[in-house]
């Protein structure tokens, strides 16, 4: 999306705080010659959240004649803020196009699809983007990704994608789009199983002392569920015990590792049939304070209470947990 509608001497201002550790390199690089906006002349600024929500005041000193694109990242990445609703969506829209009419407004819609009953492009947002191995692949779309919005941005993006002129006319479907279609079709439900799940965890480990992010009787806007351990060694026995409960490799332990796109050493758990799945009952963290593991996914209710209740049992023979 930044490639496709992005030329030289544009802006894109991130409105919602930083993006997502692996956005970070591509817009702004690290040092010259790798390609980023950055290095083709696009510049990238980051407006703080304050208190947690969008700082209208410092966006409306941030927006300049510059300023082509709105960056709006709905989840919380790896940080413990709230994630956005559909309601603060659509009146922070409404806010920036009224500063600027022209503004092209972006949503990374990442683990929010199917949670709300609106999604950003029915609240005013121009594009949104996602993966299909998150919410809308619904567990079986075995990979990529989507982008929609308004039909002339989506057509200059897919120009980037392929080639100019031939745009979204090709393109690779491995296996053909069947399984992309029945994802797509059973992905609410999906939705709903992984959101019972993530209020569970949220009820156990707070029951068990540990700050969570959200409550398990806040509202929700995706399906992620925030655990801070407060400690490395609780965080890595919480993704080995979820690993131990899954249905696909159980023996795996995981390991924390330099990861292409983070700061800092991640630890992941991931026993998914589809590889990098997070719609699939999942969990992974960066070995950085608080020691948070971000909880996601999960295909079926049962089987995410099975895999949280093995990760306390194992973090309790390992001595971490007390009752």
């Amino acid at each position: 999306c930044f490639y496709g509608l992005l030329r030289p001497g544009d802006e894109v201002l991130s409105v919602t705080g930083p993006p997502y550790d692996t956005l970070v390199r591509i817009m702004d690089g690290r040092r010259e010659g790798d390609g980023s906006l950055k290095d083709w002349g696009i510049r990238h600024r980051v407006v703080p959240l304050r208190e947690g929500k969008p700082d209208l005041d410092g966006i409306q000193k941030a927006i300049t004649e510059r300023t082509k694109m709105v960056a709006i990242q709905r989840s919380r990445g790896y940080s413990l803020r709230p994630s956005l609703s559909i309601r603060e969506i659509r009146d922070l829209i409404g806010y920036v196009k009224g500063l600027k009419p022209d503004l092209i407004c972006f949503v990374d819609n990442c683990y929010g699809e199917f949670v709300e009953d609106l999604e950003p492009t029915q609240v005013g947002a121009d594009l949104m983007a996602g993966s299909l191995i998150k919410n809308p692949g619904g567990g079986i779309a075995p990979a990529g990704g989507y982008i929609a919005g308004k039909g002339e941005l989506v057509e200059r993006i897919a120009y980037r994608l392929t080639a100019p002129g031939l745009g979204g006319e090709l393109g690779c479907s491995p296996g053909g789009k069947r399984l992309y279609f029945q994802g797509l079709f059973l992905a609410p439900l999906v939705v709903a199983e992984a959101l019972q799940g993530a209020v569970l965890a949220a009820k156990l480990f707070a029951e068990l002392g540990f700050a969570v992010s959200p409550r398990w009787d806040e509202d929700r806007t995706d399906i992620i569920q925030a655990i801070a351990f407060g400690s490395r060694e609780r965080l890595v026995a919480f993704c080995r015990g979820l690993q131990k409960g899954s249905p696909i490799d159980a023996h795996i332990t995981p390991e924390e590792a330099p990861m292409p796109g983070y700061a800092d050493a991640v630890i992941m758990a991931g026993g998914t049939f589809i590889q990098g799945s997070s719609i699939e009952l999942s969990a992974d963290g960066p070995i950085r304070e608080p020691y948070a593991a971000f909880l996601q996914g999960g295909l079926a209710y049962p089987y995410i209470k099975a895999g949280l209740l093995t990760a306390i049992a194992y973090m309790t023979e390992q001595g971490l947990l007390e009752f």
